[in-house]
């Protein structure tokens, strides 16, 4: 009895807790969750709409932003590599708030001595060093480098500031009201860094003969952006991520040796004072002449002028209107090359300067690249608006600023070089002029989000680099990004991710970006809908600071496309795309109808006879009859052939999926289903094919335009890759 009693109470008991436990499984099934659905809105994450910044995504009627401009007088001192300004600035507070303070980026503290860059560097110790270097980390003797601000001062007084880092706080003597504006001057000087030795985006760079090539950039305080999204962006510059300035306009005076050239952003205001008869009437042959560069220097006489030290100065006058910053070169040691550009009925000049250490490959290819550059990208985006583009050789640079910029690619001695060489020299070319689109026209927050302009550039860049030479740069970016978007995520970021803390900077800001983009323009858009929107964008935001919320809300608003799910997948995680072919069945058509439909037929058998005539689907070979439907085919070829096929997505992003179709007798067929198709199952949908003649093979994605990181799932049979998989495969037959 009590033997009975203990197994009846653990029947009991077991009972009890398989239904506890079915009903804790059912509470949980009733659980209430958030929709977490790849196609639900960015609602949750853009930016709220205003009226500065619209839904729409473009500026809205109460948009504005400040204007800064300069007036600066600027001296390299060649014999010390120092370069001394005196700037005066002119403030404009545009917003409607009152503004109690300035901040002034002082971007060449980040190489000051005292800079906390380098402490934020994770280093270990190295078995060989410099002795430059050694007396730099291990005995605290310093370079030099970085701002010596001398003065600050307002209507001949001085000015209260306090400098933090690679950031100066200008105290205003009383609050600048909206509508107001603020003249203040800044008097400093700054040792010029080394690029080969010391690094940098801009400097000096010495040759064998003594002589230097100097390209200069970040180098006066310059005003740093408020506005309505973030206040002052006054983040720290650690040496990554990059600016974000004001536009206004500069008159810039800059004294060199006499016997340099120069050129700069800007207009050349004083001709006559520093060229020769000879480079003036060769200039003025370069802006009728469309087809080839024309020699302003030439090779020639830069060897000659390299021999030189010239002890007296000339003081080259540049003025710009409506640029975000300034940036010049300078040497005796320049070829100088210039073409004229056609930008629908304006003429832009296509300018190079080189040492001819750059030589044949830059008199072949610099300025060609340059007037390509500006002439595809127009094409994308809106009319280049300025006069000149220059492309300035140096041999481990590739930095941009407007009207101008800095670029490696350099033969060997013997003035061969590879295609490598030539195809890195052109690509730099074509990416740095590229940026005078994006950043410094459409010109968005580089220090936040470096995608915005590196991204949206190396996008652009692609199609431009294919007109100009599609052999040397044929490449498909959908399929080169897998590699890194299906690496450890432990090293990857979001794009929506601020440079600095960024691991593998390079694919995150440039090519992964780049690379949706193309996605998006060939396989999901289509280039007539991409390019108008991209256009749109483009042109609403010239010479304004837009936002991501901007852009991606402008893509949208000029296409009638939602692509919400796009840019949240993309843009906002690390997912991946991995799409595969999870089954595939083989039906044919028949006229006899399987247990199944017979059963059917009887429980629903009013409904049958409503339906009339039948075919049926059958996967039994033996069953198959292709000629049940010519009785109502009228003459038309019936496809007899017909494939159940169920797709898989273990990836997590949401994609077309794009399927090749290889039928008997060796013809192919591509067809596109939408992203849309994982709406209501993210991991699983079906799609039947029919066809005439047998199918032999079913791919996923067969051109590599989605991105799948994992190729292995897209094949029908699948394909046997090595010997062992063959060997696999036999032992199951």
């Amino acid at each position: 009895m009590k033997k009975l009693t203990l197994f009846v109470l653990s029947l009991f008991f077991v009972a009890a807790g398989t239904f506890a436990q079915e009903k804790k499984e059912e509470s949980k099934a009733q659980q209430g969750h958030t929709d977490q659905n790849k196609f639900r809105q960015l609602k949750d994450v853009l930016a709220t709409p205003n009226d500065q910044h619209t839904a729409s995504g473009a500026p809205g009627s109460q948009y504005s932003q400040q204007k800064v401009d300069y007036v600066m007088d600027i001296r390299l001192d060649e014999s010390t590599n120092k370069v001394y300004g005196d700037e005066k600035i002119t403030y404009h507070n545009n917003s409607k708030d009152q503004l109690e303070y300035l901040w002034v980026q002082l971007d060449q503290n980040m190489r000051a001595d005292d800079s906390k860059t380098p402490l934020t560097q994770s280093t270990g110790a190295t078995p060989f060093i410099t002795p430059e270097n050694f007396k730099k980390d291990f005995m605290k003797e310093g370079k030099g480098f970085g701002f010596n601000i001398e003065k600050v001062e307002s209507d001949g007084k001085p000015l209260s500031h306090f400098i933090n880092s690679t950031m100066m706080r200008i105290n205003l003597p009383k609050p600048l009201a909206s509508g107001d504006t603020f003249k203040f001057s800044i008097k400093w000087n700054y040792k010029i860094n080394d690029i080969n030795k010391d690094g940098g985006r801009s400097g000096l760079e010495t040759f064998p003969d003594g002589n230097n090539n100097y390209t200069i950039a970040q180098f006066f305080p310059r005003l740093a952006v408020y506005n309505n999204v973030e206040g002052w962006q006054n983040m720290q510059f650690w040496g990554r991520s990059e600016f974000a300035l004001e536009f206004g306009d500069y008159e810039v005076n800059i004294t060199v040796p006499a016997d340099h050239i120069v050129d700069a952003t800007g207009e050349l205001q004083n001709e006559k004072n520093v060229l020769t008869k000879t480079q003036r009437n060769r200039w003025e042959k370069a802006r009728k002449t469309f087809d080839n560069p024309v020699m302003i220097v030439t090779q020639a006489e830069a060897e000659e002028a390299e021999k030189g030290r010239a002890t007296n100065t000339k003081t080259w006058k540049f003025k710009a209107e409506k640029v975000r910053d300034f940036a010049f070169a300078t040497s005796r040691k320049y070829i100088w090359d210039a073409m004229a550009t056609n930008i629908n009925g304006k003429t832009v000049m296509a300018v190079s300067l080189y040492p001819k250490e750059g030589n044949p490959l830059w008199e072949e290819h610099s300025t060609r690249a340059v007037a390509h550059t500006l002439i595809e990208y127009s094409k994308l985006t809106f009319d280049y608006p300025y006069s000149k583009a220059i492309s300035v050789h140096s041999e481990r640079q590739g930095m941009e600023y407007p009207m101008i910029c800095f670029n490696f690619g350099r033969p060997n001695p013997d003035g061969t070089y590879s295609d490598r060489t030539k195809k890195g020299m052109i690509g730099v070319i074509v990416h740095e002029v590229g940026h005078n689109f994006f950043p410094m026209i459409v010109n968005s927050d580089e220090r936040q989000w470096t995608w915005m302009d590196e991204g949206l550039n190396s996008f652009v860049e692609i199609l431009a680099e294919f007109t100009y030479d599609y052999d040397l740069f044929s490449k498909n970016p959908a399929k080169e990004i897998t590699r890194y978007m299906g690496g450890d995520q432990s090293s990857i970021s979001p794009i929506m991710s601020q440079g600095d803390y960024v691991k593998q900077f390079g694919p995150n800001a440039y090519t992964k970006p780049a690379a949706a983009l193309y996605i998006l323009r060939t396989s999901i858009m289509g280039p007539e809908l991409f390019d108008h929107a991209f256009r749109t964008y483009s042109q609403r935001w010239m010479f304004k600071h837009p936002t991501p919320s901007d852009f991606f809300r402008t893509m949208e608003d000029a296409s009638a496309m939602d692509l919400d799910w796009f840019w949240r997948g993309w843009f906002y995680t690390t997912d991946v795309t991995d799409i595969g072919i999870k089954e595939v069945k083989p039906l044919y058509l028949t006229d006899k109808p399987n247990e199944r439909v017979n059963k059917l037929k009887e429980q629903y058998k009013q409904y049958f006879d409503g339906l009339g005539d039948l075919v049926y689907i059958t996967d039994k070979k033996e069953d198959a009859n292709a000629k049940a439907m010519d009785t109502y085919a009228k003459g038309k070829e019936v496809p007899s052939y017909i494939y159940a096929v169920e797709f898989e997505k273990p990836g997590g992003l949401v994609m077309p999926i794009i399927v090749g179709l290889t039928y008997e007798d060796g013809t192919t067929e591509k067809q596109t289903f939408p992203a849309q198709i994982w709406m209501k199952n993210d991991t699983s949908v079906k799609r039947v094919f029919s066809s005439t003649q047998e199918i032999t093979n079913i791919t996923v994605d067969p051109d590599f335009e989605t991105a799948d990181v994992d190729t292995s799932n897209n094949s029908w049979p699948k394909k046997v890759t090595n010997e062992f998989d063959k060997f696999k495969n036999k032992v199951k037959e």
